[in-house]
């Protein structure tokens, strides 16, 4: 049985669909059934009493209130997942069968987990690998060397087994952190360094032969990312791109190799790094019409928080309005420096919900968080760089540790279904942050976050008709209405 510990939510479910004219008579009367998780009590996906909505026209200033307007839609929502790395496998390797069992179903259950459904993993080693690794042998420009044994022996029967887990329903895209050192100018994996303009073609040959070589290994591959963090120099596996860079070689050899080898159904994602620069990037690549016929998106992380500053979300709907043709998707966030005294520190998953809600509330269509598994040292990771992730392993004793992110994140990838439509929602308060969305049932899902040391008691109004909820201190309410 999944622990369900430091996390409130909310979640009102009513079975019909909704339009614009009838809404109101729709939404009448029909009950609300409620899920809690929350700091400093037992609420971990808590069922708790049902309300009903009631007609209740124009509501107080006064009044905490979050209004629910589900006749305006924005984007189409993709998924929310992890990613599963060298790290994540070595864990999950050590487990006995029965947590390995647990873990599965923790992720990947739509019922009894929190429906998981999408992936990301490394193509290369990255830092969160036991070493440095490529597929190929030293200066092969033909590539006719690779070979993905590495991935056979750990990597890619966790993906296979999560495959299984959500009846092939599960998207993995793929990402590089670095070329084979022989491919760069400091003829190193690690610490940055440029790929050399000579082995372009080979590097873009690259992505098609991990892809294929993981297709024939009956691993549907739905996409892929030019380079992970290209304007970071890390003493880990890092190349750098500059946006001109990144935007040539889309536009001279990713693009037109994967067309050419049938793979441009592939979703392709530019950028893959954090918000703070994420316009520039995303303006340099998608106003060129060369490179921009072949992304479909751009990816960010939240890392620009190592500044000590605010996450920047107004970068992310200034990038949504300006190219609603493409898509957001964050790809990757983490919680650094790994102590495992603070697994149990509350506002780890507060911190995921605040960049999940302000990153689908400006444009975000899909959720990537990083390791699904590390161990009780926040690892292996083969520079030392130790992080949290929502599920750690004590591989001493045999046990799995859930941290509330793990919950936090389950408020949204439980509820949610794959192309729920985000729908209108505002709070009159603070305090109260919100997102929503209307599921393909016709349901509706608004979620709540409350990371104030107060309770707050609110009404959730949608068309003339409310309820009253209340909100707990450091809390997350799901609102589903079916």
């Amino acid at each position: 049985m999944i622990p369900v510990k430091n996390l409130f939510i909310i979640i009102f479910t009513v079975s019909f669909a909704l339009s614009s004219s009838n809404l109101s008579a729709q939404i009448k009367n029909k009950t609300i059934a409620v899920y809690t998780t929350a700091k400093d009590s037992d609420f971990r996906f808590f069922k708790s009493d049902t309300f009903q909505l009631r007609e209740f026209k124009q509501p107080l200033e006064t009044q905490p209130t979050i209004f629910v307007d589900p006749s305006v839609t924005y984007q189409t929502f993709i998924g929310i997942g992890g990613a599963i790395t060298d790290a994540a496998a070595e864990t999950f390797a050590k487990l006995l069968d029965e947590r390995q069992n647990e873990l599965l179903k923790a992720y990947y259950d739509p019922v009894d987990g929190i429906g998981y459904t999408i992936a990301r993993t490394n193509i290369n080693s990255c830092d969160f690998s036991s070493s440095s690794y490529t597929y190929v042998t030293d200066n092969d420009t033909s590539l006719r060397s690779f070979d993905i044994t590495h991935d056979l022996q750990f990597k890619i029967p966790l993906i296979k087994k999560a495959l299984a887990a959500t009846k092939n329903r599960m998207l993995l895209y793929v990402s590089p952190w670095s070329p084979p050192a022989w491919m760069k100018d400091n003829n190193n994996m690690l610490q940055g360094g440029k790929l050399k303009k000579e082995f372009a073609q080979s590097w873009a040959n690259y992505y098609v032969k991990f892809i294929k070589a993981y297709e024939a290994q009956k691993i549907p591959v739905w996409g892929l990312t030019v380079q992970n963090e290209p304007m970071a120099k890390q003493r880990w596996e890092s190349c750098i791109f500059t946006a001109e860079e990144e935007r040539d070689f889309i536009k001279n050899y990713l693009g037109p190799t994967l067309y050419k080898n049938k793979l441009s159904d592939k979703k392709l994602i530019a950028w893959d790094h954090n918000r703070d620069l994420m316009y520039q990037r995303a303006s340099v690549i998608l106003n060129d019409p060369g490179a921009a016929k072949y992304v479909w998106g751009i990816g960010f992380h939240w890392y620009e928080t190592w500044t000590g500053g605010p996450m920047q979300f107004e970068n992310l709907k200034l990038t949504s309005q300006a190219f609603p043709g493409k898509n957001l998707i964050f790809t990757e966030g983490c919680k650094e420096k790994f102590h495992i005294d603070s697994v149990n520190n509350w506002a780890l998953g507060e911190k995921y919900a605040y960049s999940m809600v302000n990153d689908f509330n400006n444009g975000t269509v899909a959720w990537t968080d990083w390791n699904i598994l590390l161990d009780e040292h926040g690892g292996p990771n083969h520079v030392g760089n130790f992080c949290f992730a929502p599920i750690h392993a004590d591989v001493q004793n045999g046990k799995l540790i859930y941290t509330n992110a793990y919950y936090y994140i389950g408020h949204f990838s439980r509820f949610i279904q794959r192309n729920a439509k985000r729908i209108s929602v505002s709070s009159n308060r603070a305090q109260l942050q919100t997102t929503a969305f209307k599921n393909p049932d016709g349901g509706l899902v608004v979620i709540v976050l409350n990371n104030s040391d107060k309770k707050l008691p609110y009404k959730l109004w949608i068309s003339g008709n409310a309820t009253d909820v209340v909100s707990l201190p450091h809390s997350i309410s799901t609102v589903v209405i079916k």
